[in-house]
């Protein structure tokens, strides 16, 4: 038995009728679709209920009848009792089900009489109306496998009429049903029985084309079982005792078949190509038009019904008819599917390209001609010459057989067939039954399904002829004396010739397996085509050829006789009508239809009586030696009428075919048939018979006339209304911004609505007709300044003035602005004149105004067809512009067809150079539209203006089109720009590019060397295979030396084998394989050590054990060093593990991932890993471990349990003499043992083999100002090429108060330059930050950041860093004072080690060059001692009102107080304790504001500050560096006792903490521009955008930068937020840095208040703990919240937004308004309410979030805010009062009442 996903075949069983004792014979059937997909494993049988058998009267079957209804259901009923059981439906005889032999006591429990019936059912129910005799049953059962008779597949036709015929969703009928079946408990079963047959038969729809408008009554509402009624069918249930709660249940409609049907050739037809195609393209007019097939294909569809040759319901593609929709016909055609075109003839002439390729695939198209005045063939005769097969079909019954037809003719010959139809032909036929399956098998064959083979393809292309031909084979047969000799055998079917890719199926042969032995039931190529079977003395050979016309031919008799057959209906390819012994024909290449009529008519005149009909069948190929086969041999006249509308030569195309097939051996005694050729054009039914006795008369006469005209070219009006081509409501938007912005001047070429006359709306619609009307308009108007000119110069006019104006005119008549101007005086002038001469002018006063042109086409213009017109326009150099409109929404993108390469106008006008161009979207940027159309306008030459309107439908609502575009737009799908190449005269960038996503996308393609790695990066599970290459190679035999080396270094030892591979990206799982593989040694273990991707994965499966140790990375994933590792033992298939035994430690942090449904990436690495390890086969050791950063120890918690677990599985559990190991060395352990900060930073300095120094060093090289990094976003490429990390280093300043000179600023930019990266970073620290400084150029940097008189000593590690002072521009005086105080405490804190001298600034002879030549240098640390601080210190100095340094979030916060009666510098209020470092869902970390500790005089801080440093010295957590910051101690301890401490250490100083002087906080960002001080010198801010200083091409910051510190004397302040200002510049200078900065764009401060109150840290690509993007990313959030800021008048309004890559908080993220920390790359934790004057922290809002709810949230909350707020009120400030987050000051409140839940370690 098969199982569901095999599907099920539905197989008739034929029963007799009842009580009449015949056994089953041959019963014919209707043709069916398959029924749905049940719903349950067909292959689980449900259990057995018995059913008692209840008495009950027959309903008599003809009183059921009703007059005009043509399908009647009835009900015959009978004493019943059955089986439910196994969803097959059997007939019992004897003892036997089928062949099935039943067993004695299954046997004993049935009434085996044949009149009984076992009725077995389930879950898959069947469809039971009634009907007469004979009885069937469908069988739903699992293929042929169990039936034995082979008789019962058989069936013969029955006429329709009569009987039961109810069929919904193509369930077919059987003849018996039997309501009344009980279980034995008087109940129905419930899973079963007559009331789920009821249900199926209410649920199912019908796609035989029945009315979903009658009335059902349901049975639900009935107090008995009764009537169901639908229209006039009647389905009568006798009453039923059965319970009330087992009434049948509404599910669904009931449909029945309607007669109307096969009222319609569009109906029939697209039955048709439905049932005999695996893909149907159809073709209709627009979006919100359906073409005559589509509401039937559509409802096929829906109600997914099967088609014959389909495995399941074939794909229905719904194409305009202008987007070329044939291109959508090539792929599937290729893969070897059978497709069907439905269509009009318009898209035959501009498809002709096409056309020709497609013949040689089994393509079939169903024309109807379109809806012309009257019918015309001139389409379909100006193609007959493209290789396709051409069929013509008038009435409804030959639109159903021909069309059917042309499928057998195409799947037979291999080749396509065109079947055309005039469907106003057969509109007044009678309606005809649809076609039975009979008929379908007979002329599809009985094993189109069974013979399809996809075979494997090679590479096709859409534009060149791939040279695939249908071939067909012929048996030759070989004499034994090796002669050739052809052997007559009836046509085959043909084979694909090897001379192209073979398709993905094969084609059955013309007849059935069982015809004949000679007919072939596949396609077999030639080349595997073998010998036959031999006899002794011949053998027959196949032997292959191109299908001729003649095989055509033949298949499509061959198809024909079959018809006759089966239905009785004859055709041939050129018939016949009309008397034997006729001596004048008619043959009409046209519709017959009028003529037919006219000729039966009883009132036809005598002369017409012996006038024959021909037509043709089979127009192409024309086989004109048939002709004379065809017709009488009486006839010697043939009037040829051609219904051809334009016609383009003197002999129509049909009249040359009968002239080549006519000679005079065709006709009796040799006599010569004449032919007289006529056009036919429209013929009321009125005037028919006068048509057809002018045709008689001239074609008797003497001398006939040739190319008469027979029918008024006129038609009737509302046929041209209905062809009038009409905008689609919704881009009415883009006419009304052009009618906006141009009024009266606008002129649209191609306006939908016009008319023009003899051209068709498709030909009116392209761009070469709109270009070519423009073009005629120009010169026009060209004509029309030639005449304005002369008649300036006549004495014509009655008044002087109208010559003046004219000349005036004249002269600028092509100027935009000044014609226009002009023109109303000049018409006002000539409309005062009177002159004839005047009025001839006032004509054409249209044309004194310059117009603005356009071309207005739809995205079809951006297909092959359409483009080659948009090409015309763009090459011409005409000042024509166009707009073209994109509709295709973006949520369809992912579904269109990949082939129809549709082309990027915008792109393509931008490389031809002389365009201008612009892509736009009306609901995304009104204002840019606006911009693009006047630029166009302005543009002297042409202009593409490329318009985005995405609609479903052309009745889509504003919303749904507005959710689209934003999508898009978003999305970066349609990208946003301006291109002007006019602008490149005017020194301006010609390329505007107004789509922020997709300006990323272009910098990175633009920066080519970086291109691979930027797509390696996006795309990781493709890094492997784009960086493959020989030094990939070279990698892997490096890896197989080095491996079998060790493993030969180990064969003396003893000892199992122990393999460690890691996967690690922070170092601590390689720590752990390490350390495990020193302890295996030391057990006696042969251990290796390896990076999973070092190792060779073919080695794998020979290894013995084997343990992986990996921690995770971003989403779940692994790290850089196993990627490659897992992605070859995820996807591999036949990696056979079964010999190794493993283990997996995994490391992760549980809490990183606080969402339910992010919990599945803790540890995912290592828990995918074990799983797909034993899936290969590897035997366990121990169970997984798991490593967790939130147990007290960390992952070392987990690690401890799990390893000695992994000792006692490999037996060495128990050895003695262990070494003991030494602890992991500490950071305290490294400064300790440093020497005072010296390790080895020297020589590894001097080791040339790495980029790197060692780990010890890295952690010393910080209190030098430098930390070791590496380009991560070179990563994946530099380890795919066997290459160590791109390790960089980036060095800081230590710049107090973040004052620099003219000339430090020169000397850091030339340092930028030759030694880093070539850009600056100014940090949040207020000091000069390089990046990609490499390890040789180190010490000439630090050298040169000493000649410029600076220093990087403790600008990081744990001692106190730059101490920060607010800029203060607007008080210099001030400023100046307390940057002095920053300068000295800076001085008095710095360490005291001559480490740094030794190590960077000796000179070539060993000579220390010391820092400003009088700094002291000794070997003791008076301050900090041989271990330094804890962790790293702070000092900042905050200037009220300006709160410009954050002053609350420094260990040391500084509030400067000024005297009121000097106006000097006083003293300080001492903040302490402040500090922002954090780990992610670690409650014990958090961010602290400074507390207030007293006030301290200017001349005693730097004292108080050393107090406060050596508390924090001797107090702070020395054990776990997460705890070792100040606010941790200061809590631990106490603000008092700590306080105390401080005063017991000032006490012997005579220094104490005063009352806190008063202060107040304006704000904490910058001003920017300009300002003066009050001595009269003049500051500049700069905005530097999170404070990176580089020159970028539209932006030449650094250069600027650069030019303004050659030419001042002030100086340069770095302010706290990333900012620089120009200071102390004199009146003198100003106008000179004032134009250096225009020229640099210097001088622009128009940003957002958003923007310019943001900041980032440097995060991505250099910084080793970034976790997330933020100096890169968090310019391109706020641009995509600006249209939110604009949209709610926000835009100027300052909210503090900062950004960090992790949360360590360099950018200070804790204390800003709106602050986004780094989680995983892509995603952040959005913390909410700081206080806008850096006075309180925030709260967690949202964890984890992307991009998409970033926008969502921030949005929502902006546009509250500025409906909510109270003046003046901050953003924060309104998010606490508004509810939404909790006031936060203390840091130990910080994860209390968060607005989501943080889970914590404990």
């Amino acid at each position: 038995m098969a199982t569901a996903e095999e599907g099920l075949s539905p197989v008739w069983h034929n029963l007799p009728p009842i009580g009449s004792g015949e056994t089953p014979g041959n019963v014919s059937q209707e043709l069916f679709l398959d029924p749905p997909t049940p719903q349950t494993d067909i292959a689980n049988p449900i259990s057995t209920h018995t059913v008692q058998a209840i008495e009950a009267e027959p309903v008599s079957i003809e009183d059921e009848a009703y007059a005009g209804s043509s399908y009647v259901t009835s009900i015959a009923s009978e004493i019943t009792r059955g089986i439910i059981e196994n969803n097959r439906v059997y007939h019992s005889y004897g003892k036997e089900r089928y062949g099935m032999p039943m067993d004695d006591l299954e046997a004993d429990r049935m009434d085996l009489q044949h009149r009984k019936y076992e009725l077995l059912l389930g879950d898959q129910h069947f469809l039971a109306p009634i009907g007469p005799s004979p009885h069937k049953i469908l069988d739903l059962g699992t293929g042929t496998g169990e039936r034995q008779p082979s008789n019962l597949d058989k069936a013969s036709h029955v006429p329709y009429g009569g009987g039961s015929h109810l069929k919904p969703g193509g369930w077919v009928e059987i003849s018996c049903i039997y309501p009344r079946v009980m279980c034995d408990d008087d109940t129905m079963p419930p899973d079963s029985g007559f009331a789920l047959v009821c249900d199926k038969i209410i649920e199912a729809s019908n796609m035989w084309g029945a009315s979903t408008e009658s009335p059902l009554h349901y049975a639900s509402q009935m107090s008995d079982i009764g009537f169901m009624s639908v229209s006039e069918n009647i389905f009568k249930i006798p009453s039923s005792p059965w319970p009330r709660d087992r009434r049948l249940k509404q599910i669904g409609a009931l449909e029945m078949v309607n007669v109307t049907e096969g009222a319609s050739a569009f109906a029939l037809l697209a039955r048709i190509a439905y049932l005999s195609s695996d893909v149907v393209v159809s073709v209709q007019p627009s979006l919100a038009v359906d073409s005559d097939f589509s509401p039937h294909l559509s409802r096929f569809s829906q109600n997914k019904a099967k088609s014959y040759v389909a495995k399941d319901s074939p794909e229905i593609l719904t194409l305009r008819q202008n987007a070329d929709p044939l291109l959508s016909v090539f792929a599937p055609a290729q893969a070897g599917k059978l497709v069907t075109v439905t269509t009009t003839s318009s898209i035959l002439l501009p498809s002709i390209p096409h056309l020709y390729r497609l013949a040689q695939y089994p393509v079939v198209l169903h024309v109807s001609l379109a809806q012309t005045p009257y019918p015309d063939y001139s389409e379909i005769s100006s193609i007959r010459q493209c290789g396709f097969t051409f069929l013509h079909s008038e009435t409804l019954q030959e639109a159903q057989d021909i069309g059917l037809t042309a499928h057998g003719v195409a799947i037979k010959s291999g080749k396509g067939v065109i079947h055309f139809f005039d469907p106003s032909n057969s509109k007044a036929d009678a309606p005809i039954a649809p076609e039975s399956k009979d008929l379908v098998e007979a002329v599809l064959g009985n094993t189109v399904l069974s013979n399809f083979r996809p075979t494997d393809g090679g590479v096709s292309t859409l534009y060149a002829d791939d040279g695939r031909l249908p071939t067909i084979v012929d048996n030759v047969t070989v004499p034994a004396g090796g002669q050739h000799e052809e052997k007559a055998s009836e046509p085959q079917a043909p084979s694909v010739s090897a001379t192209t890719k073979p398709t993905a199926r094969r084609f059955p042969s013309a007849q059935g397996s069982s015809d004949s032995a000679s007919s072939s039931s596949a396609r077999e190529s030639s080349v595997d085509s073998g010998p036959g079977s031999s006899a002794a003395t011949s053998v027959e050979a196949p032997s292959s050829r191109p299908v001729s016309a003649s095989d055509i031919f033949d298949f499509a008799s061959q198809i024909w006789d079959s018809v006759s057959k089966v239905a009785g209906r004859e055709y041939s390819a050129i018939e016949y009508t009309g008397p034997d012994n006729a001596e004048s024909a008619l043959f009409v290449f046209g519709s017959t239809g009028t003529f037919v009529d006219a000729l039966e008519d009883g009132s036809a005149p005598k002369e017409l009586a012996n006038l024959g009909l021909i037509t043709g069948r089979l127009y192409r190929p024309w086989i004109g030696g048939n002709l004379a086969t065809s017709i009488p041999k009486s006839i010697r006249r043939i009037a040829v009428v051609e219904q051809i509308r334009r016609k383009t030569t003197k002999w129509g195309p049909t009249f040359l075919d009968l002239l080549t097939s006519i000679n005079p051996s065709l006709g009796r005694d040799k006599v010569s048939i004449s032919l007289v050729g006529y056009r036919l054009g429209y013929i009321e039914p009125a005037t028919a018979l006068q048509a057809l006795r002018g045709i008689y008369q001239n074609l008797t006469s003497a001398s006939p006339i040739q190319n008469l005209s027979v029918g008024n070219e006129s038609a009737p009006k509302p046929a041209i209304q209905a062809s009038l081509s009409e905008q689609p409501r919704t881009e009415l938007a883009y006419m009304k911004i052009l009618r906006q912005i141009f009024g009266d001047r606008l002129y649209v070429a191609n306006q939908a609505g016009a008319r023009d006359a003899g051209i068709s709306p498709v030909l009116a619609a392209s761009p070469e007709f709109g270009f070519g009307s423009l073009m005629a308009r120009m010169e026009h108007r060209t004509r029309f300044i030639s005449e304005a000119q002369e008649a300036a110069r006549s004495s014509d006019f009655i008044t002087e003035a109208p010559k003046q104006w004219l000349s005036q005119w004249a002269l600028s008549a092509n100027d935009i602005l000044k014609s226009n101007e002009t023109a109303p005086e000049v018409i006002a002038r000539l409309s005062t004149d009177g002159s004839r001469l005047a009025s001839t002018l006032l004509e054409s006063k249209q044309l004194f105004y310059k117009e603005s042109q356009w071309l207005i086409g739809s995205d079809a213009w951006a297909y092959d067809l359409g483009s080659s017109g948009v090409h015309h326009v763009i090459a011409s150099g005409a000042n024509v512009n166009m707009l073209v409109i994109e509709s295709q929404p973006y949520s369809d993108r992912a579904a269109a067809d990949a082939t129809r390469r549709k082309k990027d106008i915008g792109l393509y006008a931008m490389n031809y150079g002389n365009a201008y161009v612009a892509s736009v979207a009306v609901y995304s940027s009104y204002t840019q539209v606006l911009e693009a159309m006047i630029e166009a306008d302005q543009f002297d030459g042409p202009s593409v203006v490329v318009a985005y309107l995405p609609y479903h439908k052309e009745d889509d609502s504003a919303i749904t089109i507005l959710q689209e575009t934003k999508k898009a737009v978003d999305l970066g799908y349609w990208p946003l720009y301006r291109w002007n190449p006019s602008n490149e005269a005017k020194g301006q960038p010609a390329f505007s590019l107004d789509s922020e996503r997709i300006k990323r996308e272009l910098e990175e393609f633009l920066r080519r060397d970086n291109h691979l790695t930027q797509m390696m990066r996006r795309h990781p599970e493709f890094s492997a295979n784009l960086s493959e290459s020989y030094g990939s190679e070279v990698r892997k035999l490096q890896k197989r030396r080095a491996k079998d080396a060790y493993e030969q270094l180990l064969e003396g030892l003893y000892g199992a084998p122990l393999t460690v591979l890691f996967a690690s990206d922070n170092g601590n799982a390689e720590s752990l394989a390490k350390r495990l593989g020193n302890r295996g040694k030391a057990r006696g273990l042969k251990t290796m050590v390896v990076a999973m991707d070092d190792y060779p994965i073919e080695d794998l499966g020979t290894e013995e054990n084997v343990v992986f140790i990996t921690s995770t990375a971003g989403q779940g994933e692994f790290p850089q060093n196993g990627r490659t590792f897992w992605e070859t033992v995820k996807n591999s298939g036949d990696l056979d593990l079964s010999s190794i035994h493993y283990a997996v430690f995994a490391l992760g942090d549980s809490h990183y991932w606080p969402r339910k449904e992010d919990k599945i990436y803790y540890n995912k690495p290592g828990k995918d890993l074990d799983v797909r390890i034993a899936f290969l086969g590897g035997k366990n050791l121990i169970d997984l471990g798991l490593g967790d950063d939130q147990d007290p120890d960390t992952y070392q918690t987990g690690y401890n349990e799990w390893e000695p677990k992994l000792w006692t599985a490999l037996g060495v559990d128990n050895v003695e003499g262990l070494p003991e190991e030494p602890p992991p060395i500490t950071n305290e352990e490294i400064k300790e043992q440093s020497n005072y900060l010296r390790g080895t930073i020297a020589e590894g300095l001097e080791d040339t083999s790495t980029g790197a120094i060692s780990a010890s060093d890295q952690q010393l090289t910080k209190f030098h100002g430098t930390y070791q990094q590496d380009d991560r976003d070179l990563r994946d490429e530099r380890k795919a090429e066997g290459l160590e990390p791109a390790y960089q280093f980036m060095i800081r300043c230590r710049l107090p108060g973040g004052v620099a000179t003219p000339s430090q600023w020169l000397q850091m930019d030339a340092i930028a330059g030759a030694n880093g990266n070539e850009t600056m970073k100014l940090t949040t620290r207020q000091t000069f930050q390089f990046h990609g400084v490499i390890k040789s150029k180190l010490r000439p940097a630090m050298r040169a950041i000493n000649k410029a008189l600076m220093t990087t000593i403790a600008a990081c590690g744990d001692v106190n860093r730059n101490v920060m002072c607010s800029s203060l521009p607007e008080l210099s005086a001030f400023h100046g004072e307390v940057h002095a105080v920053s300068k000295r405490i800076s001085d008095h804190l710095l360490p005291s080690t001559t480490a740094y001298h030794e190590i960077w600034l000796k000179d070539d002879t060993g000579k220390k060059i010391q820092v400003a030549g009088d700094a002291v240098v000794t070997d003791n640390e008076p301050l900090y001692g041989s271990t330094y601080l804890p962790r790293k210190f702070k000092i900042t100095i905050a200037i009220p009102p300006h709160n410009d340094t954050d002053v609350y979030a420094h260990d040391i916060g500084l509030i400067a107080i000024k005297d009121p009666s000097t106006n000097r510098l006083a003293g300080f209020n001492v903040l302490a304790g402040g500090g922002m470092g954090v780990t992610h869902n670690n409650k014990k970390t958090y961010p602290r504001t400074g507390w207030m500790m007293g006030y301290v005089p200017a001349e005693s801080i730097h004292l108080a500050c050393e107090k406060i440093m050596l508390v924090q010295r001797d107090h702070g957590d020395r054990k776990n560096r997460k705890h070792a910051r100040l606010k941790y101690t200061m809590d631990d301890l106490g603000n008092e006792v700590f306080k105390s401490k401080v005063l017991e250490l000032l006490k012997p100083l005579d220094i104490t903490f005063d009352e806190p002087r008063p202060f107040k906080f304006a704000s904490n960002i910058d001003t920017f521009g300009w300002q003066k001080d009050e001595r009269g010198m003049n500051h500049f801010t700069f905005f530097i955008e999170n404070g990176r200083v580089e020159d970028t091409a539209d932006f030449p910051m650094r250069s600027g930068l650069r030019k303004l510190a050659e030419m001042t004397q002030g100086e340069f302040r770095l302010t706290g937020n990333q900012h620089l200002i120009l200071s102390n510049v004199s009146d003198a200078e100003k106008p000179k840095a004032m134009a250096i900065m225009k020229d640099h764009k210097l001088d622009n401060t128009s940003f957002s208040g958003m923007r310019l109150s943001s900041s980032a840290c440097v995060a991505f690509p250099t910084c080793g703990l970034a976790m997330a993007e933020s100096e890169r990313y968090l310019p391109e959030l706020i641009t995509k919240l600006e249209t939110c800021l604009e949209k709610n008048g926000l835009a100027q309004d300052s909210i503090v937004m900062r950004m960090t890559g992790c949360p360590n908080g360099c950018a200070r993220p804790w204390l800003a308004e709106v602050a986004f920390v780094g989680k995983a790359y892509g995603a952040y934790n959005m913390y909410l309410g700081g206080g806008y004057h850096g006075q309180r922290l925030n709260k967690l809002y949202r964890s984890s979030i992307m991009e998409p709810e970033i926008l969502e949230i921030m949005k929502d909350l902006l546009s509250r805010y500025a409906k909510e707020r109270n003046e003046g009120e901050h953003f924060g400030d309104w998010t606490i009062r508004a509810g939404v987050i909790k006031e936060t000051y203390v840091g130990l409140d910080f994860h209390v009442n968060t607005a989501e839940e943080e889970e914590d370690e404990e």
